[in-house]
Parts: structure tokens; C-alpha cells; sequence
């Protein structure tokens, strides 16, 4: 049976932001040119190189631009969890997770959002047919590739970049997920939110997208990031693991006859 969705209309496109004055003109450009009906948000976890303040300039002179201003740096997960309680609270019908650094290309944004007609979270996926990634070293391919595979086999979910952070939320999903249980901060924090929308019971789909490596500032990829990732999916995978034995055990132990006491494990294999 096809689960008929509501249409989209009002999207709010979330730009977490640290250090990314000199990128966030050019991606608050691209977007303008995209998706001209959405609202943009720029979300600034208050970055000591000024972005926050240019952020209010261009928010001044376009009422489609708006600035959230962080007390400080908390992390990506911090951040978007912001976002999605904004665009709940405004009553947005899908919340939209990009980089400020022009990794994620805004010209895809339509046909993800296109998805939606289909999906409550879409995922502009890198490695899946048609994906691609431009600008990356072997060793950086290698270390996604490797953790989205760990990611799907240990949780046995059928998304194939599941640490991808372009992606487009419907609001309605948000609120089924317990988004007040997320902990995670890192990029562990798209793998956590996946695995919520899927628990859920909620349609995810992956559309390709080019993917390219920016070329202003420095990435935000620390060795904490991907600790954490690891961390938190081995963990989750044991309990999806222990989950799944734990049931099958269930499923071959046979019932009791009714009226038939059960026996004593005490009495078993004991001598006559």
C-alpha cells in the first residue's frame, strides 16, 4: 500500500557554520539561485573569525536569510538539533541539512527534494551508483567507504551512506524520531539519526549526488570525529546483535502444554 504524503511547500535549509566567512556568501548565492522559495538559516556556533557578522549582512539585505547565534562551538549534532526545533516551531514541512563549505552542491538540493514525494528523509548519497566525490585522497575514500560498510553490516541497515550529511528531513518525521534522546555530535550524528528514522518505521531513499571537497578553510574531520563514530556504531551494533539472538532463542523454545507444569531446572538430568 502507497502512503500518500502531504506535499511540500514551506523549506528551511539549515547552514551550520564555524569559521566559514569567506564560504557562506557563495553558498548562500548558490542556494538563493536553487531552492529561491526556501528559507535559509545559518546556524553560528559564534566562530571567532567573524562569520557570524557576516552572516547579519547578508541576512539584512535578503528577508529569506535568517541568523541563529550559538553560544559556542557544540558540535554538528548540537547544531542541526537547533535547526530542526526552529523549523517544528515555525511549522516548516521539511528542514534540510547542508555544509557552508560548498562540499554539497546546491543545485542538487531540487531533485532531493523531489525525493520527498516518495520518502521522509532523503539522503544525497556518495556511494551508490551514480554517486561520486571529487578532490579526495584514496585514504579519506577508503576510511568513508570502509565506515559506511562497518555502519551497514553491524546494523543491518539497507543505507549505503548513512554518513552522509546532505539529506532532507519531512518535519513529520522528525517527530516520530525522539530527537531528545541524540547524543551523538559528530558526523556519528547522521549515522544516529538513520538509524531513528529506520526504527521508526519511516521511508528513507537515497538519491546520487557529486560530492567535492572544498577548497576555502579546513575541514572539521578530527580523529575525536571518527572515535566517536566508532564508538557509538560498534556499540549499537552489539545491542542490535544481542537484539536479534535474543529473539530467535525466543522464537525456538517450545510452549508448554497447557496444563502441563513447567520442569524444575533443578530436577534436570538428576540420577532416578
Amino acid at each position: 500500500m502507497t502512503t500518500q504524503r502531504e506535499p511540500v511547500a514551506r523549506v528551511a535549509v539549515l547552514v551550520p557554520t564555524y569559521n566559514e566567512r569567506d564560504n557562506l556568501p557563495l553558498i548562500l548565492a548558490r542556494l538563493r539561485a536553487s531552492v529561491p522559495a526556501a528559507d535559509l538559516f545559518v546556524l553560528d556556533d559564534n566562530s571567532p573569525d567573524g562569520t557570524g557578522t557576516v552572516a547579519d549582512e547578508l541576512a539584512a539585505q535578503d528577508d529569506n536569510i535568517r541568523v541563529v547565534h550559538r553560544a559556542g562551538k557544540e558540535g554538528l549534532g548540537r547544531a542541526y538539533l537547533a535547526g530542526f526545533a526552529l523549523a517544528l516551531e515555525e511549522g516548516y514541512d521539511v528542514a534540510v541539512e547542508i555544509d557552508a563549505d560548498g562540499s554539497h552542491q546546491p543545485e542538487q538540493l531540487p531533485q532531493i527534494l523531489a525525493a520527498l514525494t516518495d520518502a521522509d528523509l532523503v539522503i544525497g548519497a556518495r556511494w551508490i551508483p551514480g554517486g561520486q566525490v571529487r578532490n579526495w585522497p584514496l585514504r579519506r575514500k577508503l576510511l568513508s567507504v570502509g565506515a559506511n560498510l562497518y555502519t551497514k553490516v553491524l546494523l543491518g541497515m539497507g543505507v549505503n551512506d548513512a554518513t552522509a550529511g546532505y539529506r532532507a528531513y519531512r518535519t513529520s518525521a522528525l517527530r516520530t524520531m525522539d530527537l531528545n534522546g541524540v547524543e551523538s555530535q559528530g558526523y556519528c550524528f547522521q549515522i544516529d539519526l538513520t538509524l531513528r528514522a529506520i526504527r521508526a518505521g519511516l521511508t528513507v531513499v537515497e538519491v546520487p549526488i557529486t560530492f567535492v571537497e572544498r577548497e576555502v578553510g579546513v575541514s572539521k574531520m578530527g580523529q575525536d570525529i571518527v572515535r566517536e563514530a566508532l564508538l557509538n556504531v560498534t556499540k549499537w551494533g552489539l545491542e542490535h546483535r544481542v537484539g536479534q539472538l535474543r529473539s530467535a532463542l525466543q522464537r525456538k523454545r517450545p510452549p508448554a502444554s497447557a496444563g502441563e507444569p513447567e520442569p524444575d531446572p533443578v530436577d534436570l538430568g538428576r540420577e532416578p
